[in-house]
C-alpha cells in the first residue's frame, strides 16, 4: 500500500473510534474558508445554518460521479479513487453517465436515496446539478466537486483540480517559446480551439493560452485564416467543441482545412486545449496531406492520453499538460479521510473559483508539461504508463 493510502486508511480507522465531540469541519455550506484559520469567511451567501455536513464515524459510503468512460483519463480517475476509498474502508458506488446530463442526474439521486455521505461529481454540465444538490444537502450529503467546477447553488462543500488556468498559459507560452515570437517576424497561421461550453475549466484553459498569444495576435505576428479567433476570454465558447469529442474536432478541423488552406496556405500551429480534440485534429491534419517533421504544424494537448502520447513520440503532437490524476484522487481521499475524523479541510485557494453562488474552498495541483524528450523520464518514470504501453 502506498504511503498516502495507508495516510487515508488511518484517517478513516481514526475516525470509526470518534463517538462525539467532534469538531466542526473547515466549511460549511454558503461560506468559504481560509486555510489559515478554521473560521468560516462571511460571503454574500448567508449560510444555511439548518444542515451541518456529517463528520467523523458518520461517514461510511461515497458516491462518486463520473462523466463518461469515452474518455481513458476519466476511467482511470473512477477506477483509482474508488481503489483508494475501499482500502480506506469505505463503501462506494462508481457511475459513469455516457455525458448525458439527465443520467448523471438519476445517478446522483440515486446515490442520495441509497444513503450516501458524500459525492464525488465530476459533472457534465455544471450548471445542472442545482436541484439534484439540494436534495443532497436536505440529506446531509458533504458534496466535493472534482475537476470540474459545479456552478450555482451553494450545495457544493469543496472543490478539488489542477490549476487549470496554468493549463493555458503552459500551452501558450510552449507556442510562443517554439515558433520564437518575440524575435520571429512571422506571420504565422494559428487555428484555436476551445473546450465544451458546459465544462467551467474550458473557459480557465482558454483563458490562460490566449492571454499569453493574444499580444502576438494583436501585434500580427499570429493570424487566423479562419477567422475564428475570439476577440477576447469572454468569447471563448464560440469555438467551443461541444462535448470534448474528437469527431467533432476533426470535422472542424477538416472544414477549416478545406475552406481557407485550399490554395497551399500551411497551418503553422494549432491550439488545442486537451487530448481529445488533438487527436481528432491530427486525424484531419494527417488526411490533409500533413506529415510529421517540419511540416506538420505544433499542436497541443492535456491530459497525456495514451494514444496522444504516440502520436507525441510519433510527431504527430507536440506536447500535451500532463495532470497527474492519480494526485487528484489521492488529495480528494484524504479531504474525506480528514472530514471523516473531524479536521479541518485542507484547501489552497479560497478565491479563484467561483461558482456564481459562492467561492467554493479548492484545492489546486500543479499540472506538468509532457514533450517527446520526457515522456520516459515522466510518464514511464512515475510508472503512470510503462515502458511496454508506449512502445520504449
Amino acid at each position: 500500500m502506498s504511503s498516502t493510502l495507508k495516510k487515508v486508511a488511518a484517517g478513516f480507522a481514526t475516525a470509526a473510534l470518534l463517538v462525539g465531540g467532534v469538531a466542526a469541519c473547515s466549511s460549511e455550506r454558503g461560506g468559504t474558508t481560509d486555510p489559515t484559520t478554521s473560521a468560516p469567511e462571511e460571503t454574500t451567501s448567508a449560510p444555511d445554518e439548518t444542515e451541518e455536513p456529517a463528520t467523523g464515524a458518520d461517514i461510511t459510503s461515497v458516491g462518486i460521479a463520473m462523466p463518461t468512460k469515452e474518455l481513458e483519463r476519466w476511467n482511470r480517475d473512477g477506477a483509482h479513487l474508488e481503489s483508494l476509498l475501499k482500502d480506506a474502508g469505505l463503501e462506494t458506488s462508481l457511475q459513469y453517465a455516457e455525458n448525458k446530463v439527465d443520467m448523471q442526474i438519476t445517478q446522483l439521486q440515486n446515490m442520495i436515496n441509497d444513503g450516501v455521505d458524500v459525492l464525488v461529481v465530476a459533472s457534465i454540465d455544471g450548471t445542472a446539478l442545482g436541484p439534484v444538490l439540494q436534495t443532497a444537502a436536505d440529506n446531509d450529503v458533504i458534496v466535493i466537486a472534482y475537476d470540474r467546477l459545479i456552478n450555482g447553488t451553494e450545495n457544493v462543500d469543496y472543490y478539488a483540480t489542477f490549476d487549470n488556468y496554468r493549463v493555458g498559459t503552459f500551452q501558450g507560452e510552449y507556442i510562443v517559446e517554439q515558433l520564437d515570437l518575440d524575435n520571429a517576424e512571422g506571420p504565422f497561421n494559428l487555428e484555436p480551439f476551445a473546450g465544451s461550453p458546459d465544462d467551467n475549466n474550458a473557459k480557465f484553459f482558454f483563458a490562460g493560452a490566449w492571454d499569453v498569444l493574444k499580444p502576438y495576435i494583436d501585434e500580427g505576428k499570429l493570424v487566423t485564416p479562419s477567422g475564428k479567433a475570439p476577440a477576447s476570454n469572454d468569447d471563448w465558447a464560440s469555438i467551443g467543441i461541444q462535448g470534448w469529442k474528437s469527431e467533432t474536432a476533426q470535422s472542424e478541423m477538416q472544414n477549416r482545412l478545406n475552406s481557407f488552406y485550399a490554395g497551399g496556405e500551411k497551418v503553422d500551429v494549432v491550439l488545442s486545449p486537451n487530448d481529445s480534440l488533438a487527436l481528432g485534429i491530427a486525424q484531419a491534419l494527417d488526411a490533409a496531406g500533413y506529415t510529421p517533421g517540419e511540416d506538420w504544424p505544433i499542436l497541443t494537448g492535456q491530459d497525456a492520453d495514451q494514444a496522444n502520447v504516440l502520436n507525441i513520440l510519433a510527431g504527430k503532437q507536440s506536447m500535451s499538460v500532463w495532470k497527474d490524476t492519480r494526485q487528484l484522487g489521492d488529495r480528494v481521499a484524504t479531504m474525506i479521510s480528514q472530514l471523516a475524523a473531524g479536521e479541518e479541510v485542507e484547501v489552497n485557494d479560497t478565491e479563484t473559483y467561483d461558482n456564481g453562488v459562492k467561492v467554493v474552498p479548492s484545492y489546486l495541483l500543479d499540472p506538468t508539461v509532457v514533450v517527446a524528450d520526457t515522456v520516459e523520464e515522466i510518464l514511464v518514470g512515475s510508472e503512470f504508463y510503462s515502458a511496454e504501453d508506449l512502445g520504449l
